[in-house]
Order: C-alpha cells, then sequence, then structure tokens
C-alpha cells in the first residue's frame, strides 16, 4: 500500500503488481494484476505474496511468489518487442524486433514470423548510429518516437556487451500518447561464467529464485541441472552428459538430471555429487559414465569407491569407464566390497542402468 501511495502522490491513478520470478508468461499466469487505488493493490499484493504462480515456463507445479514490484499504470499507445541474444550460427549477437510486444516472442516466430525482424552487431565494433535507426523504421517508428528508440536501442546493445549478458530483452517496449518510448518489463540473463569478475552482480543473485540442488552442486564446481526422470546420471564432459542421458531415453528410461564432474574426479567431488543425485525425488537408478582423457579411469574408480564408503546410497549403480586405464578402473569396482554394475559400451550402461531402477 505504501509503495502505490507514493505512486499516488507523483500522479499515478492506476497501479500495476507484478510478481518478481525467474520465469516468463507472467500476465498468462495471472502474476501481472492492474490496480485502481492503493488499497487494491495492497489487496492484490497480499494475495499473489505467498502463492504459486503456473506460467508456460514453470511447469505445472509453478513456483512460489516471494517479492512483487509495484508500478505506475502506463498510457499504452503500442507494444513493441526489443531483445539481444547470441547467433550462435552467425558467431555475434543479433538484435531481435517486432511489433508484435506483450506476448512470448516464441509464439511470433512460430505464428508470424514475417513480423520479427533481425540486426546482427560486429564483433568488437558495436551498433552503429545508423543500423539503430533502421531497427527503429523496421519497428514503424518516425519522429520524435523513432530518435527515442534509437536511443533506446543503442544503450542496450551496449548494456549486452558490457555485462556479458546472454539475453537482454524488454518486452513489452511501449509507445505512450506523447510519442515517448518507455521499457514497460525487462529481463536479463547473464553467463554464470563471467560472475567472477563481476561481483556488483554476483551480489544481486537471488538463490531463493533458484533450484537448490543446482546451488548446492555450483558450491563443489559440478554443472547440475535438475530433470524429472528416474535415472540419475554422472558423466565427466557437457558433451558426453548429454549423449549419457539420450541414451538413457533410447533404453526406455529418463534421466533425473544433468551432472558434469568436469575434467577431475576426486573422492570429495564424486561425493558431493553422490549426494546431489540421492536427493532427486523420484531417482531409482544411478549411471556413472567416464571417458577417461586427461583424467585416469583407475583414479576415478578408486574416487567412486572411497565415496561410496562414506555417502549412503540406496539405489543400484552401474559404471561405465573408457579410456586411460579403463581395465584397471574396472577391476577396482569389481574387486571392491562393494556392488557395482559394471559395463563396456555406452548403450550396454544405459540399458543395464534403467533395468536396474525397475
Amino acid at each position: 500500500v505504501v509503495a502505490a501511495t507514493n505512486l499516488a502522490e507523483k500522479g499515478y491513478t492506476r497501479f500495476a503488481v507484478k510478481a518478481q520470478v525467474h520465469a516468463g508468461g507472467r500476465g498468462k499466469g495471472g502474476g501481472i494484476k492492474l490496480a485502481d487505488s492503493p488499497n487494491e493493490a495492497g489487496e492484490l499484493t497480499g494475495a499473489m505474496l505467498g502463492s504459486q504462480l503456473v506460467t508456460p515456463q514453470t511447469g505445472p507445479e509453478g513456483v512460489p511468489i516471494r517479492k512483487v514490484l509495484i508500478e505506475g499504470g502506463a498510457d499504452i499507445a503500442n507494444e513493441l518487442y526489443l531483445g539481444i541474444t547470441i547467433d550462435r550460427s552467425k558467431k555475434r549477437p543479433v538484435i531481435i524486433v517486432s511489433t508484435e510486444g506483450g506476448i512470448e516472442i516464441e509464439e511470433v516466430a512460430a505464428n508470424e514470423p514475417e513480423k520479427i525482424h533481425n540486426e546482427w552487431i560486429k564483433p568488437g565494433w558495436g551498433l552503429e548510429t545508423f543500423e539503430a535507426a533502421g531497427v527503429g523504421y523496421a519497428l514503424g517508428l518516425e519522429g520524435k518516437t523513432h530518435r527515442a528508440a534509437i536511443s533506446v536501442i543503442k544503450k542496450l546493445a551496449e548494456m549486452f556487451v558490457d555485462l556479458s549478458a546472454s539475453l537482454v530483452e524488454i518486452n513489452p517496449l511501449i509507445v505512450t500518447g506523447d510519442g515517448n518510448v518507455v521499457a514497460l518489463d525487462a529481463k536479463i540473463n547473464i553467463d554464470d561464467n563471467v560472475l567472477f569478475r563481476r561481483p556488483d552482480l554476483k551480489a544481486m543473485r537471488d538463490h531463493s529464485e533458484e533450484d537448490e540442488l543446482e546451488i548446492a552442486a555450483a558450491e563443489h564446481s559440478l554443472s547440475y541441472i535438475s530433470l524429472e526422470g528416474t535415472v540419475g546420471c554422472m558423466v565427466n564432459g557437457a558433451g558426453l552428459a548429454m549423449a549419457t542421458m539420450d541414451e538413457i531415453l533410447l533404453a526406455g528410461g529418463t534421466p533425473a538430471n544433468f551432472l558434469d564432474v568436469g575434467g577431475g574426479a576426486s573422492v570429495e567431488r564424486v561425493a558431493a555429487a553422490f549426494q546431489i543425485l540421492m536427493q532427486a525425488p523420484a531417482l531409482n537408478s544411478i549411471l556413472i559414465n567416464i571417458f577417461g582423457g586427461i583424467v585416469r579411469c583407475d583414479r576415478v574408480a578408486k574416487g567412486i569407491i572411497e565415496a561410496l564408503q562414506t555417502v549412503e546410497v540406496a539405489t543400484p549403480v552401474t559404471v561405465r569407464l573408457e579410456g586411460t586405464n579403463a581395465e584397471e578402473g574396472r577391476k577396482l569396482l569389481q574387486e571392491s566390497s562393494l556392488e557395482f554394475i559394471v559395463a563396456a559400451t555406452l548403450d550396454e550402461a544405459a540399458r543395464k542402468a534403467v533395468e536396474a531402477g525397475r
């Protein structure tokens, strides 16, 4: 109520109450509500806080609303989309704009691709004023509105590079009744790998909006993504991890996670990986797939054995080792007092892991 009252004192007569969650599509899910008075804004805030918001990006379980943002209502004459991301095929940033703002850009791309305009930014050179002007014209803007849009587009391009972002997005970028442009809603995705040199951004990170297991994995330098399957994966290398998940699906199972333990498989890291894997809600089997290039498979096998002596694992563990000292590693597993399902190939390992969980 206080925030809305302060806005009312500045002349606003309508108010927007916006759920602050890490998911798009909030409007469709009821995460953005309009109020005609400060009291109504307070009531909407009370109803939102603590509730679950379900959007097309959250899944059916939704996400909890812990914070809201209250803004003054805007005089909207037109809604546009403005975003910048990485075009991996061209190896450079691309500006994406559309006259269809206020809805998910993926929907526009699927249903009306002709309403999307792209402008690529030259690496090391930046966005020229004439290029920003072309983007503005592609949005059908002219005069005062066009000049204002050029400034916004150029600043957004500078921000994208300065933040080492993977996405900056204004949706909608509105044109007001008097011809100004206003960023009504915005989203920024920052690459986790650059946070070490941007402590200011790292300090803004809200861990309450992130998966608890993914946070725990990051503390041990593990790359982990939670999924909804039953077969836990522990792999060295992101590409091999994705191939392992594909093989699990081909074998009739579903992966419970993506987990890359990286180039080193120390006892501490493997133990941490097991502890995280065991917290997956539907877990009924674990598949460890290691390719020994730089890392030696016998050393990895010792790490697995020692880790399992300190961590209680209640599900079958299938291990596939290939590469440097793979035979020695398999022998260590087979001679240990622990029970392992040892496989020689990836498809065999995936098949055995899926069968072990049934």
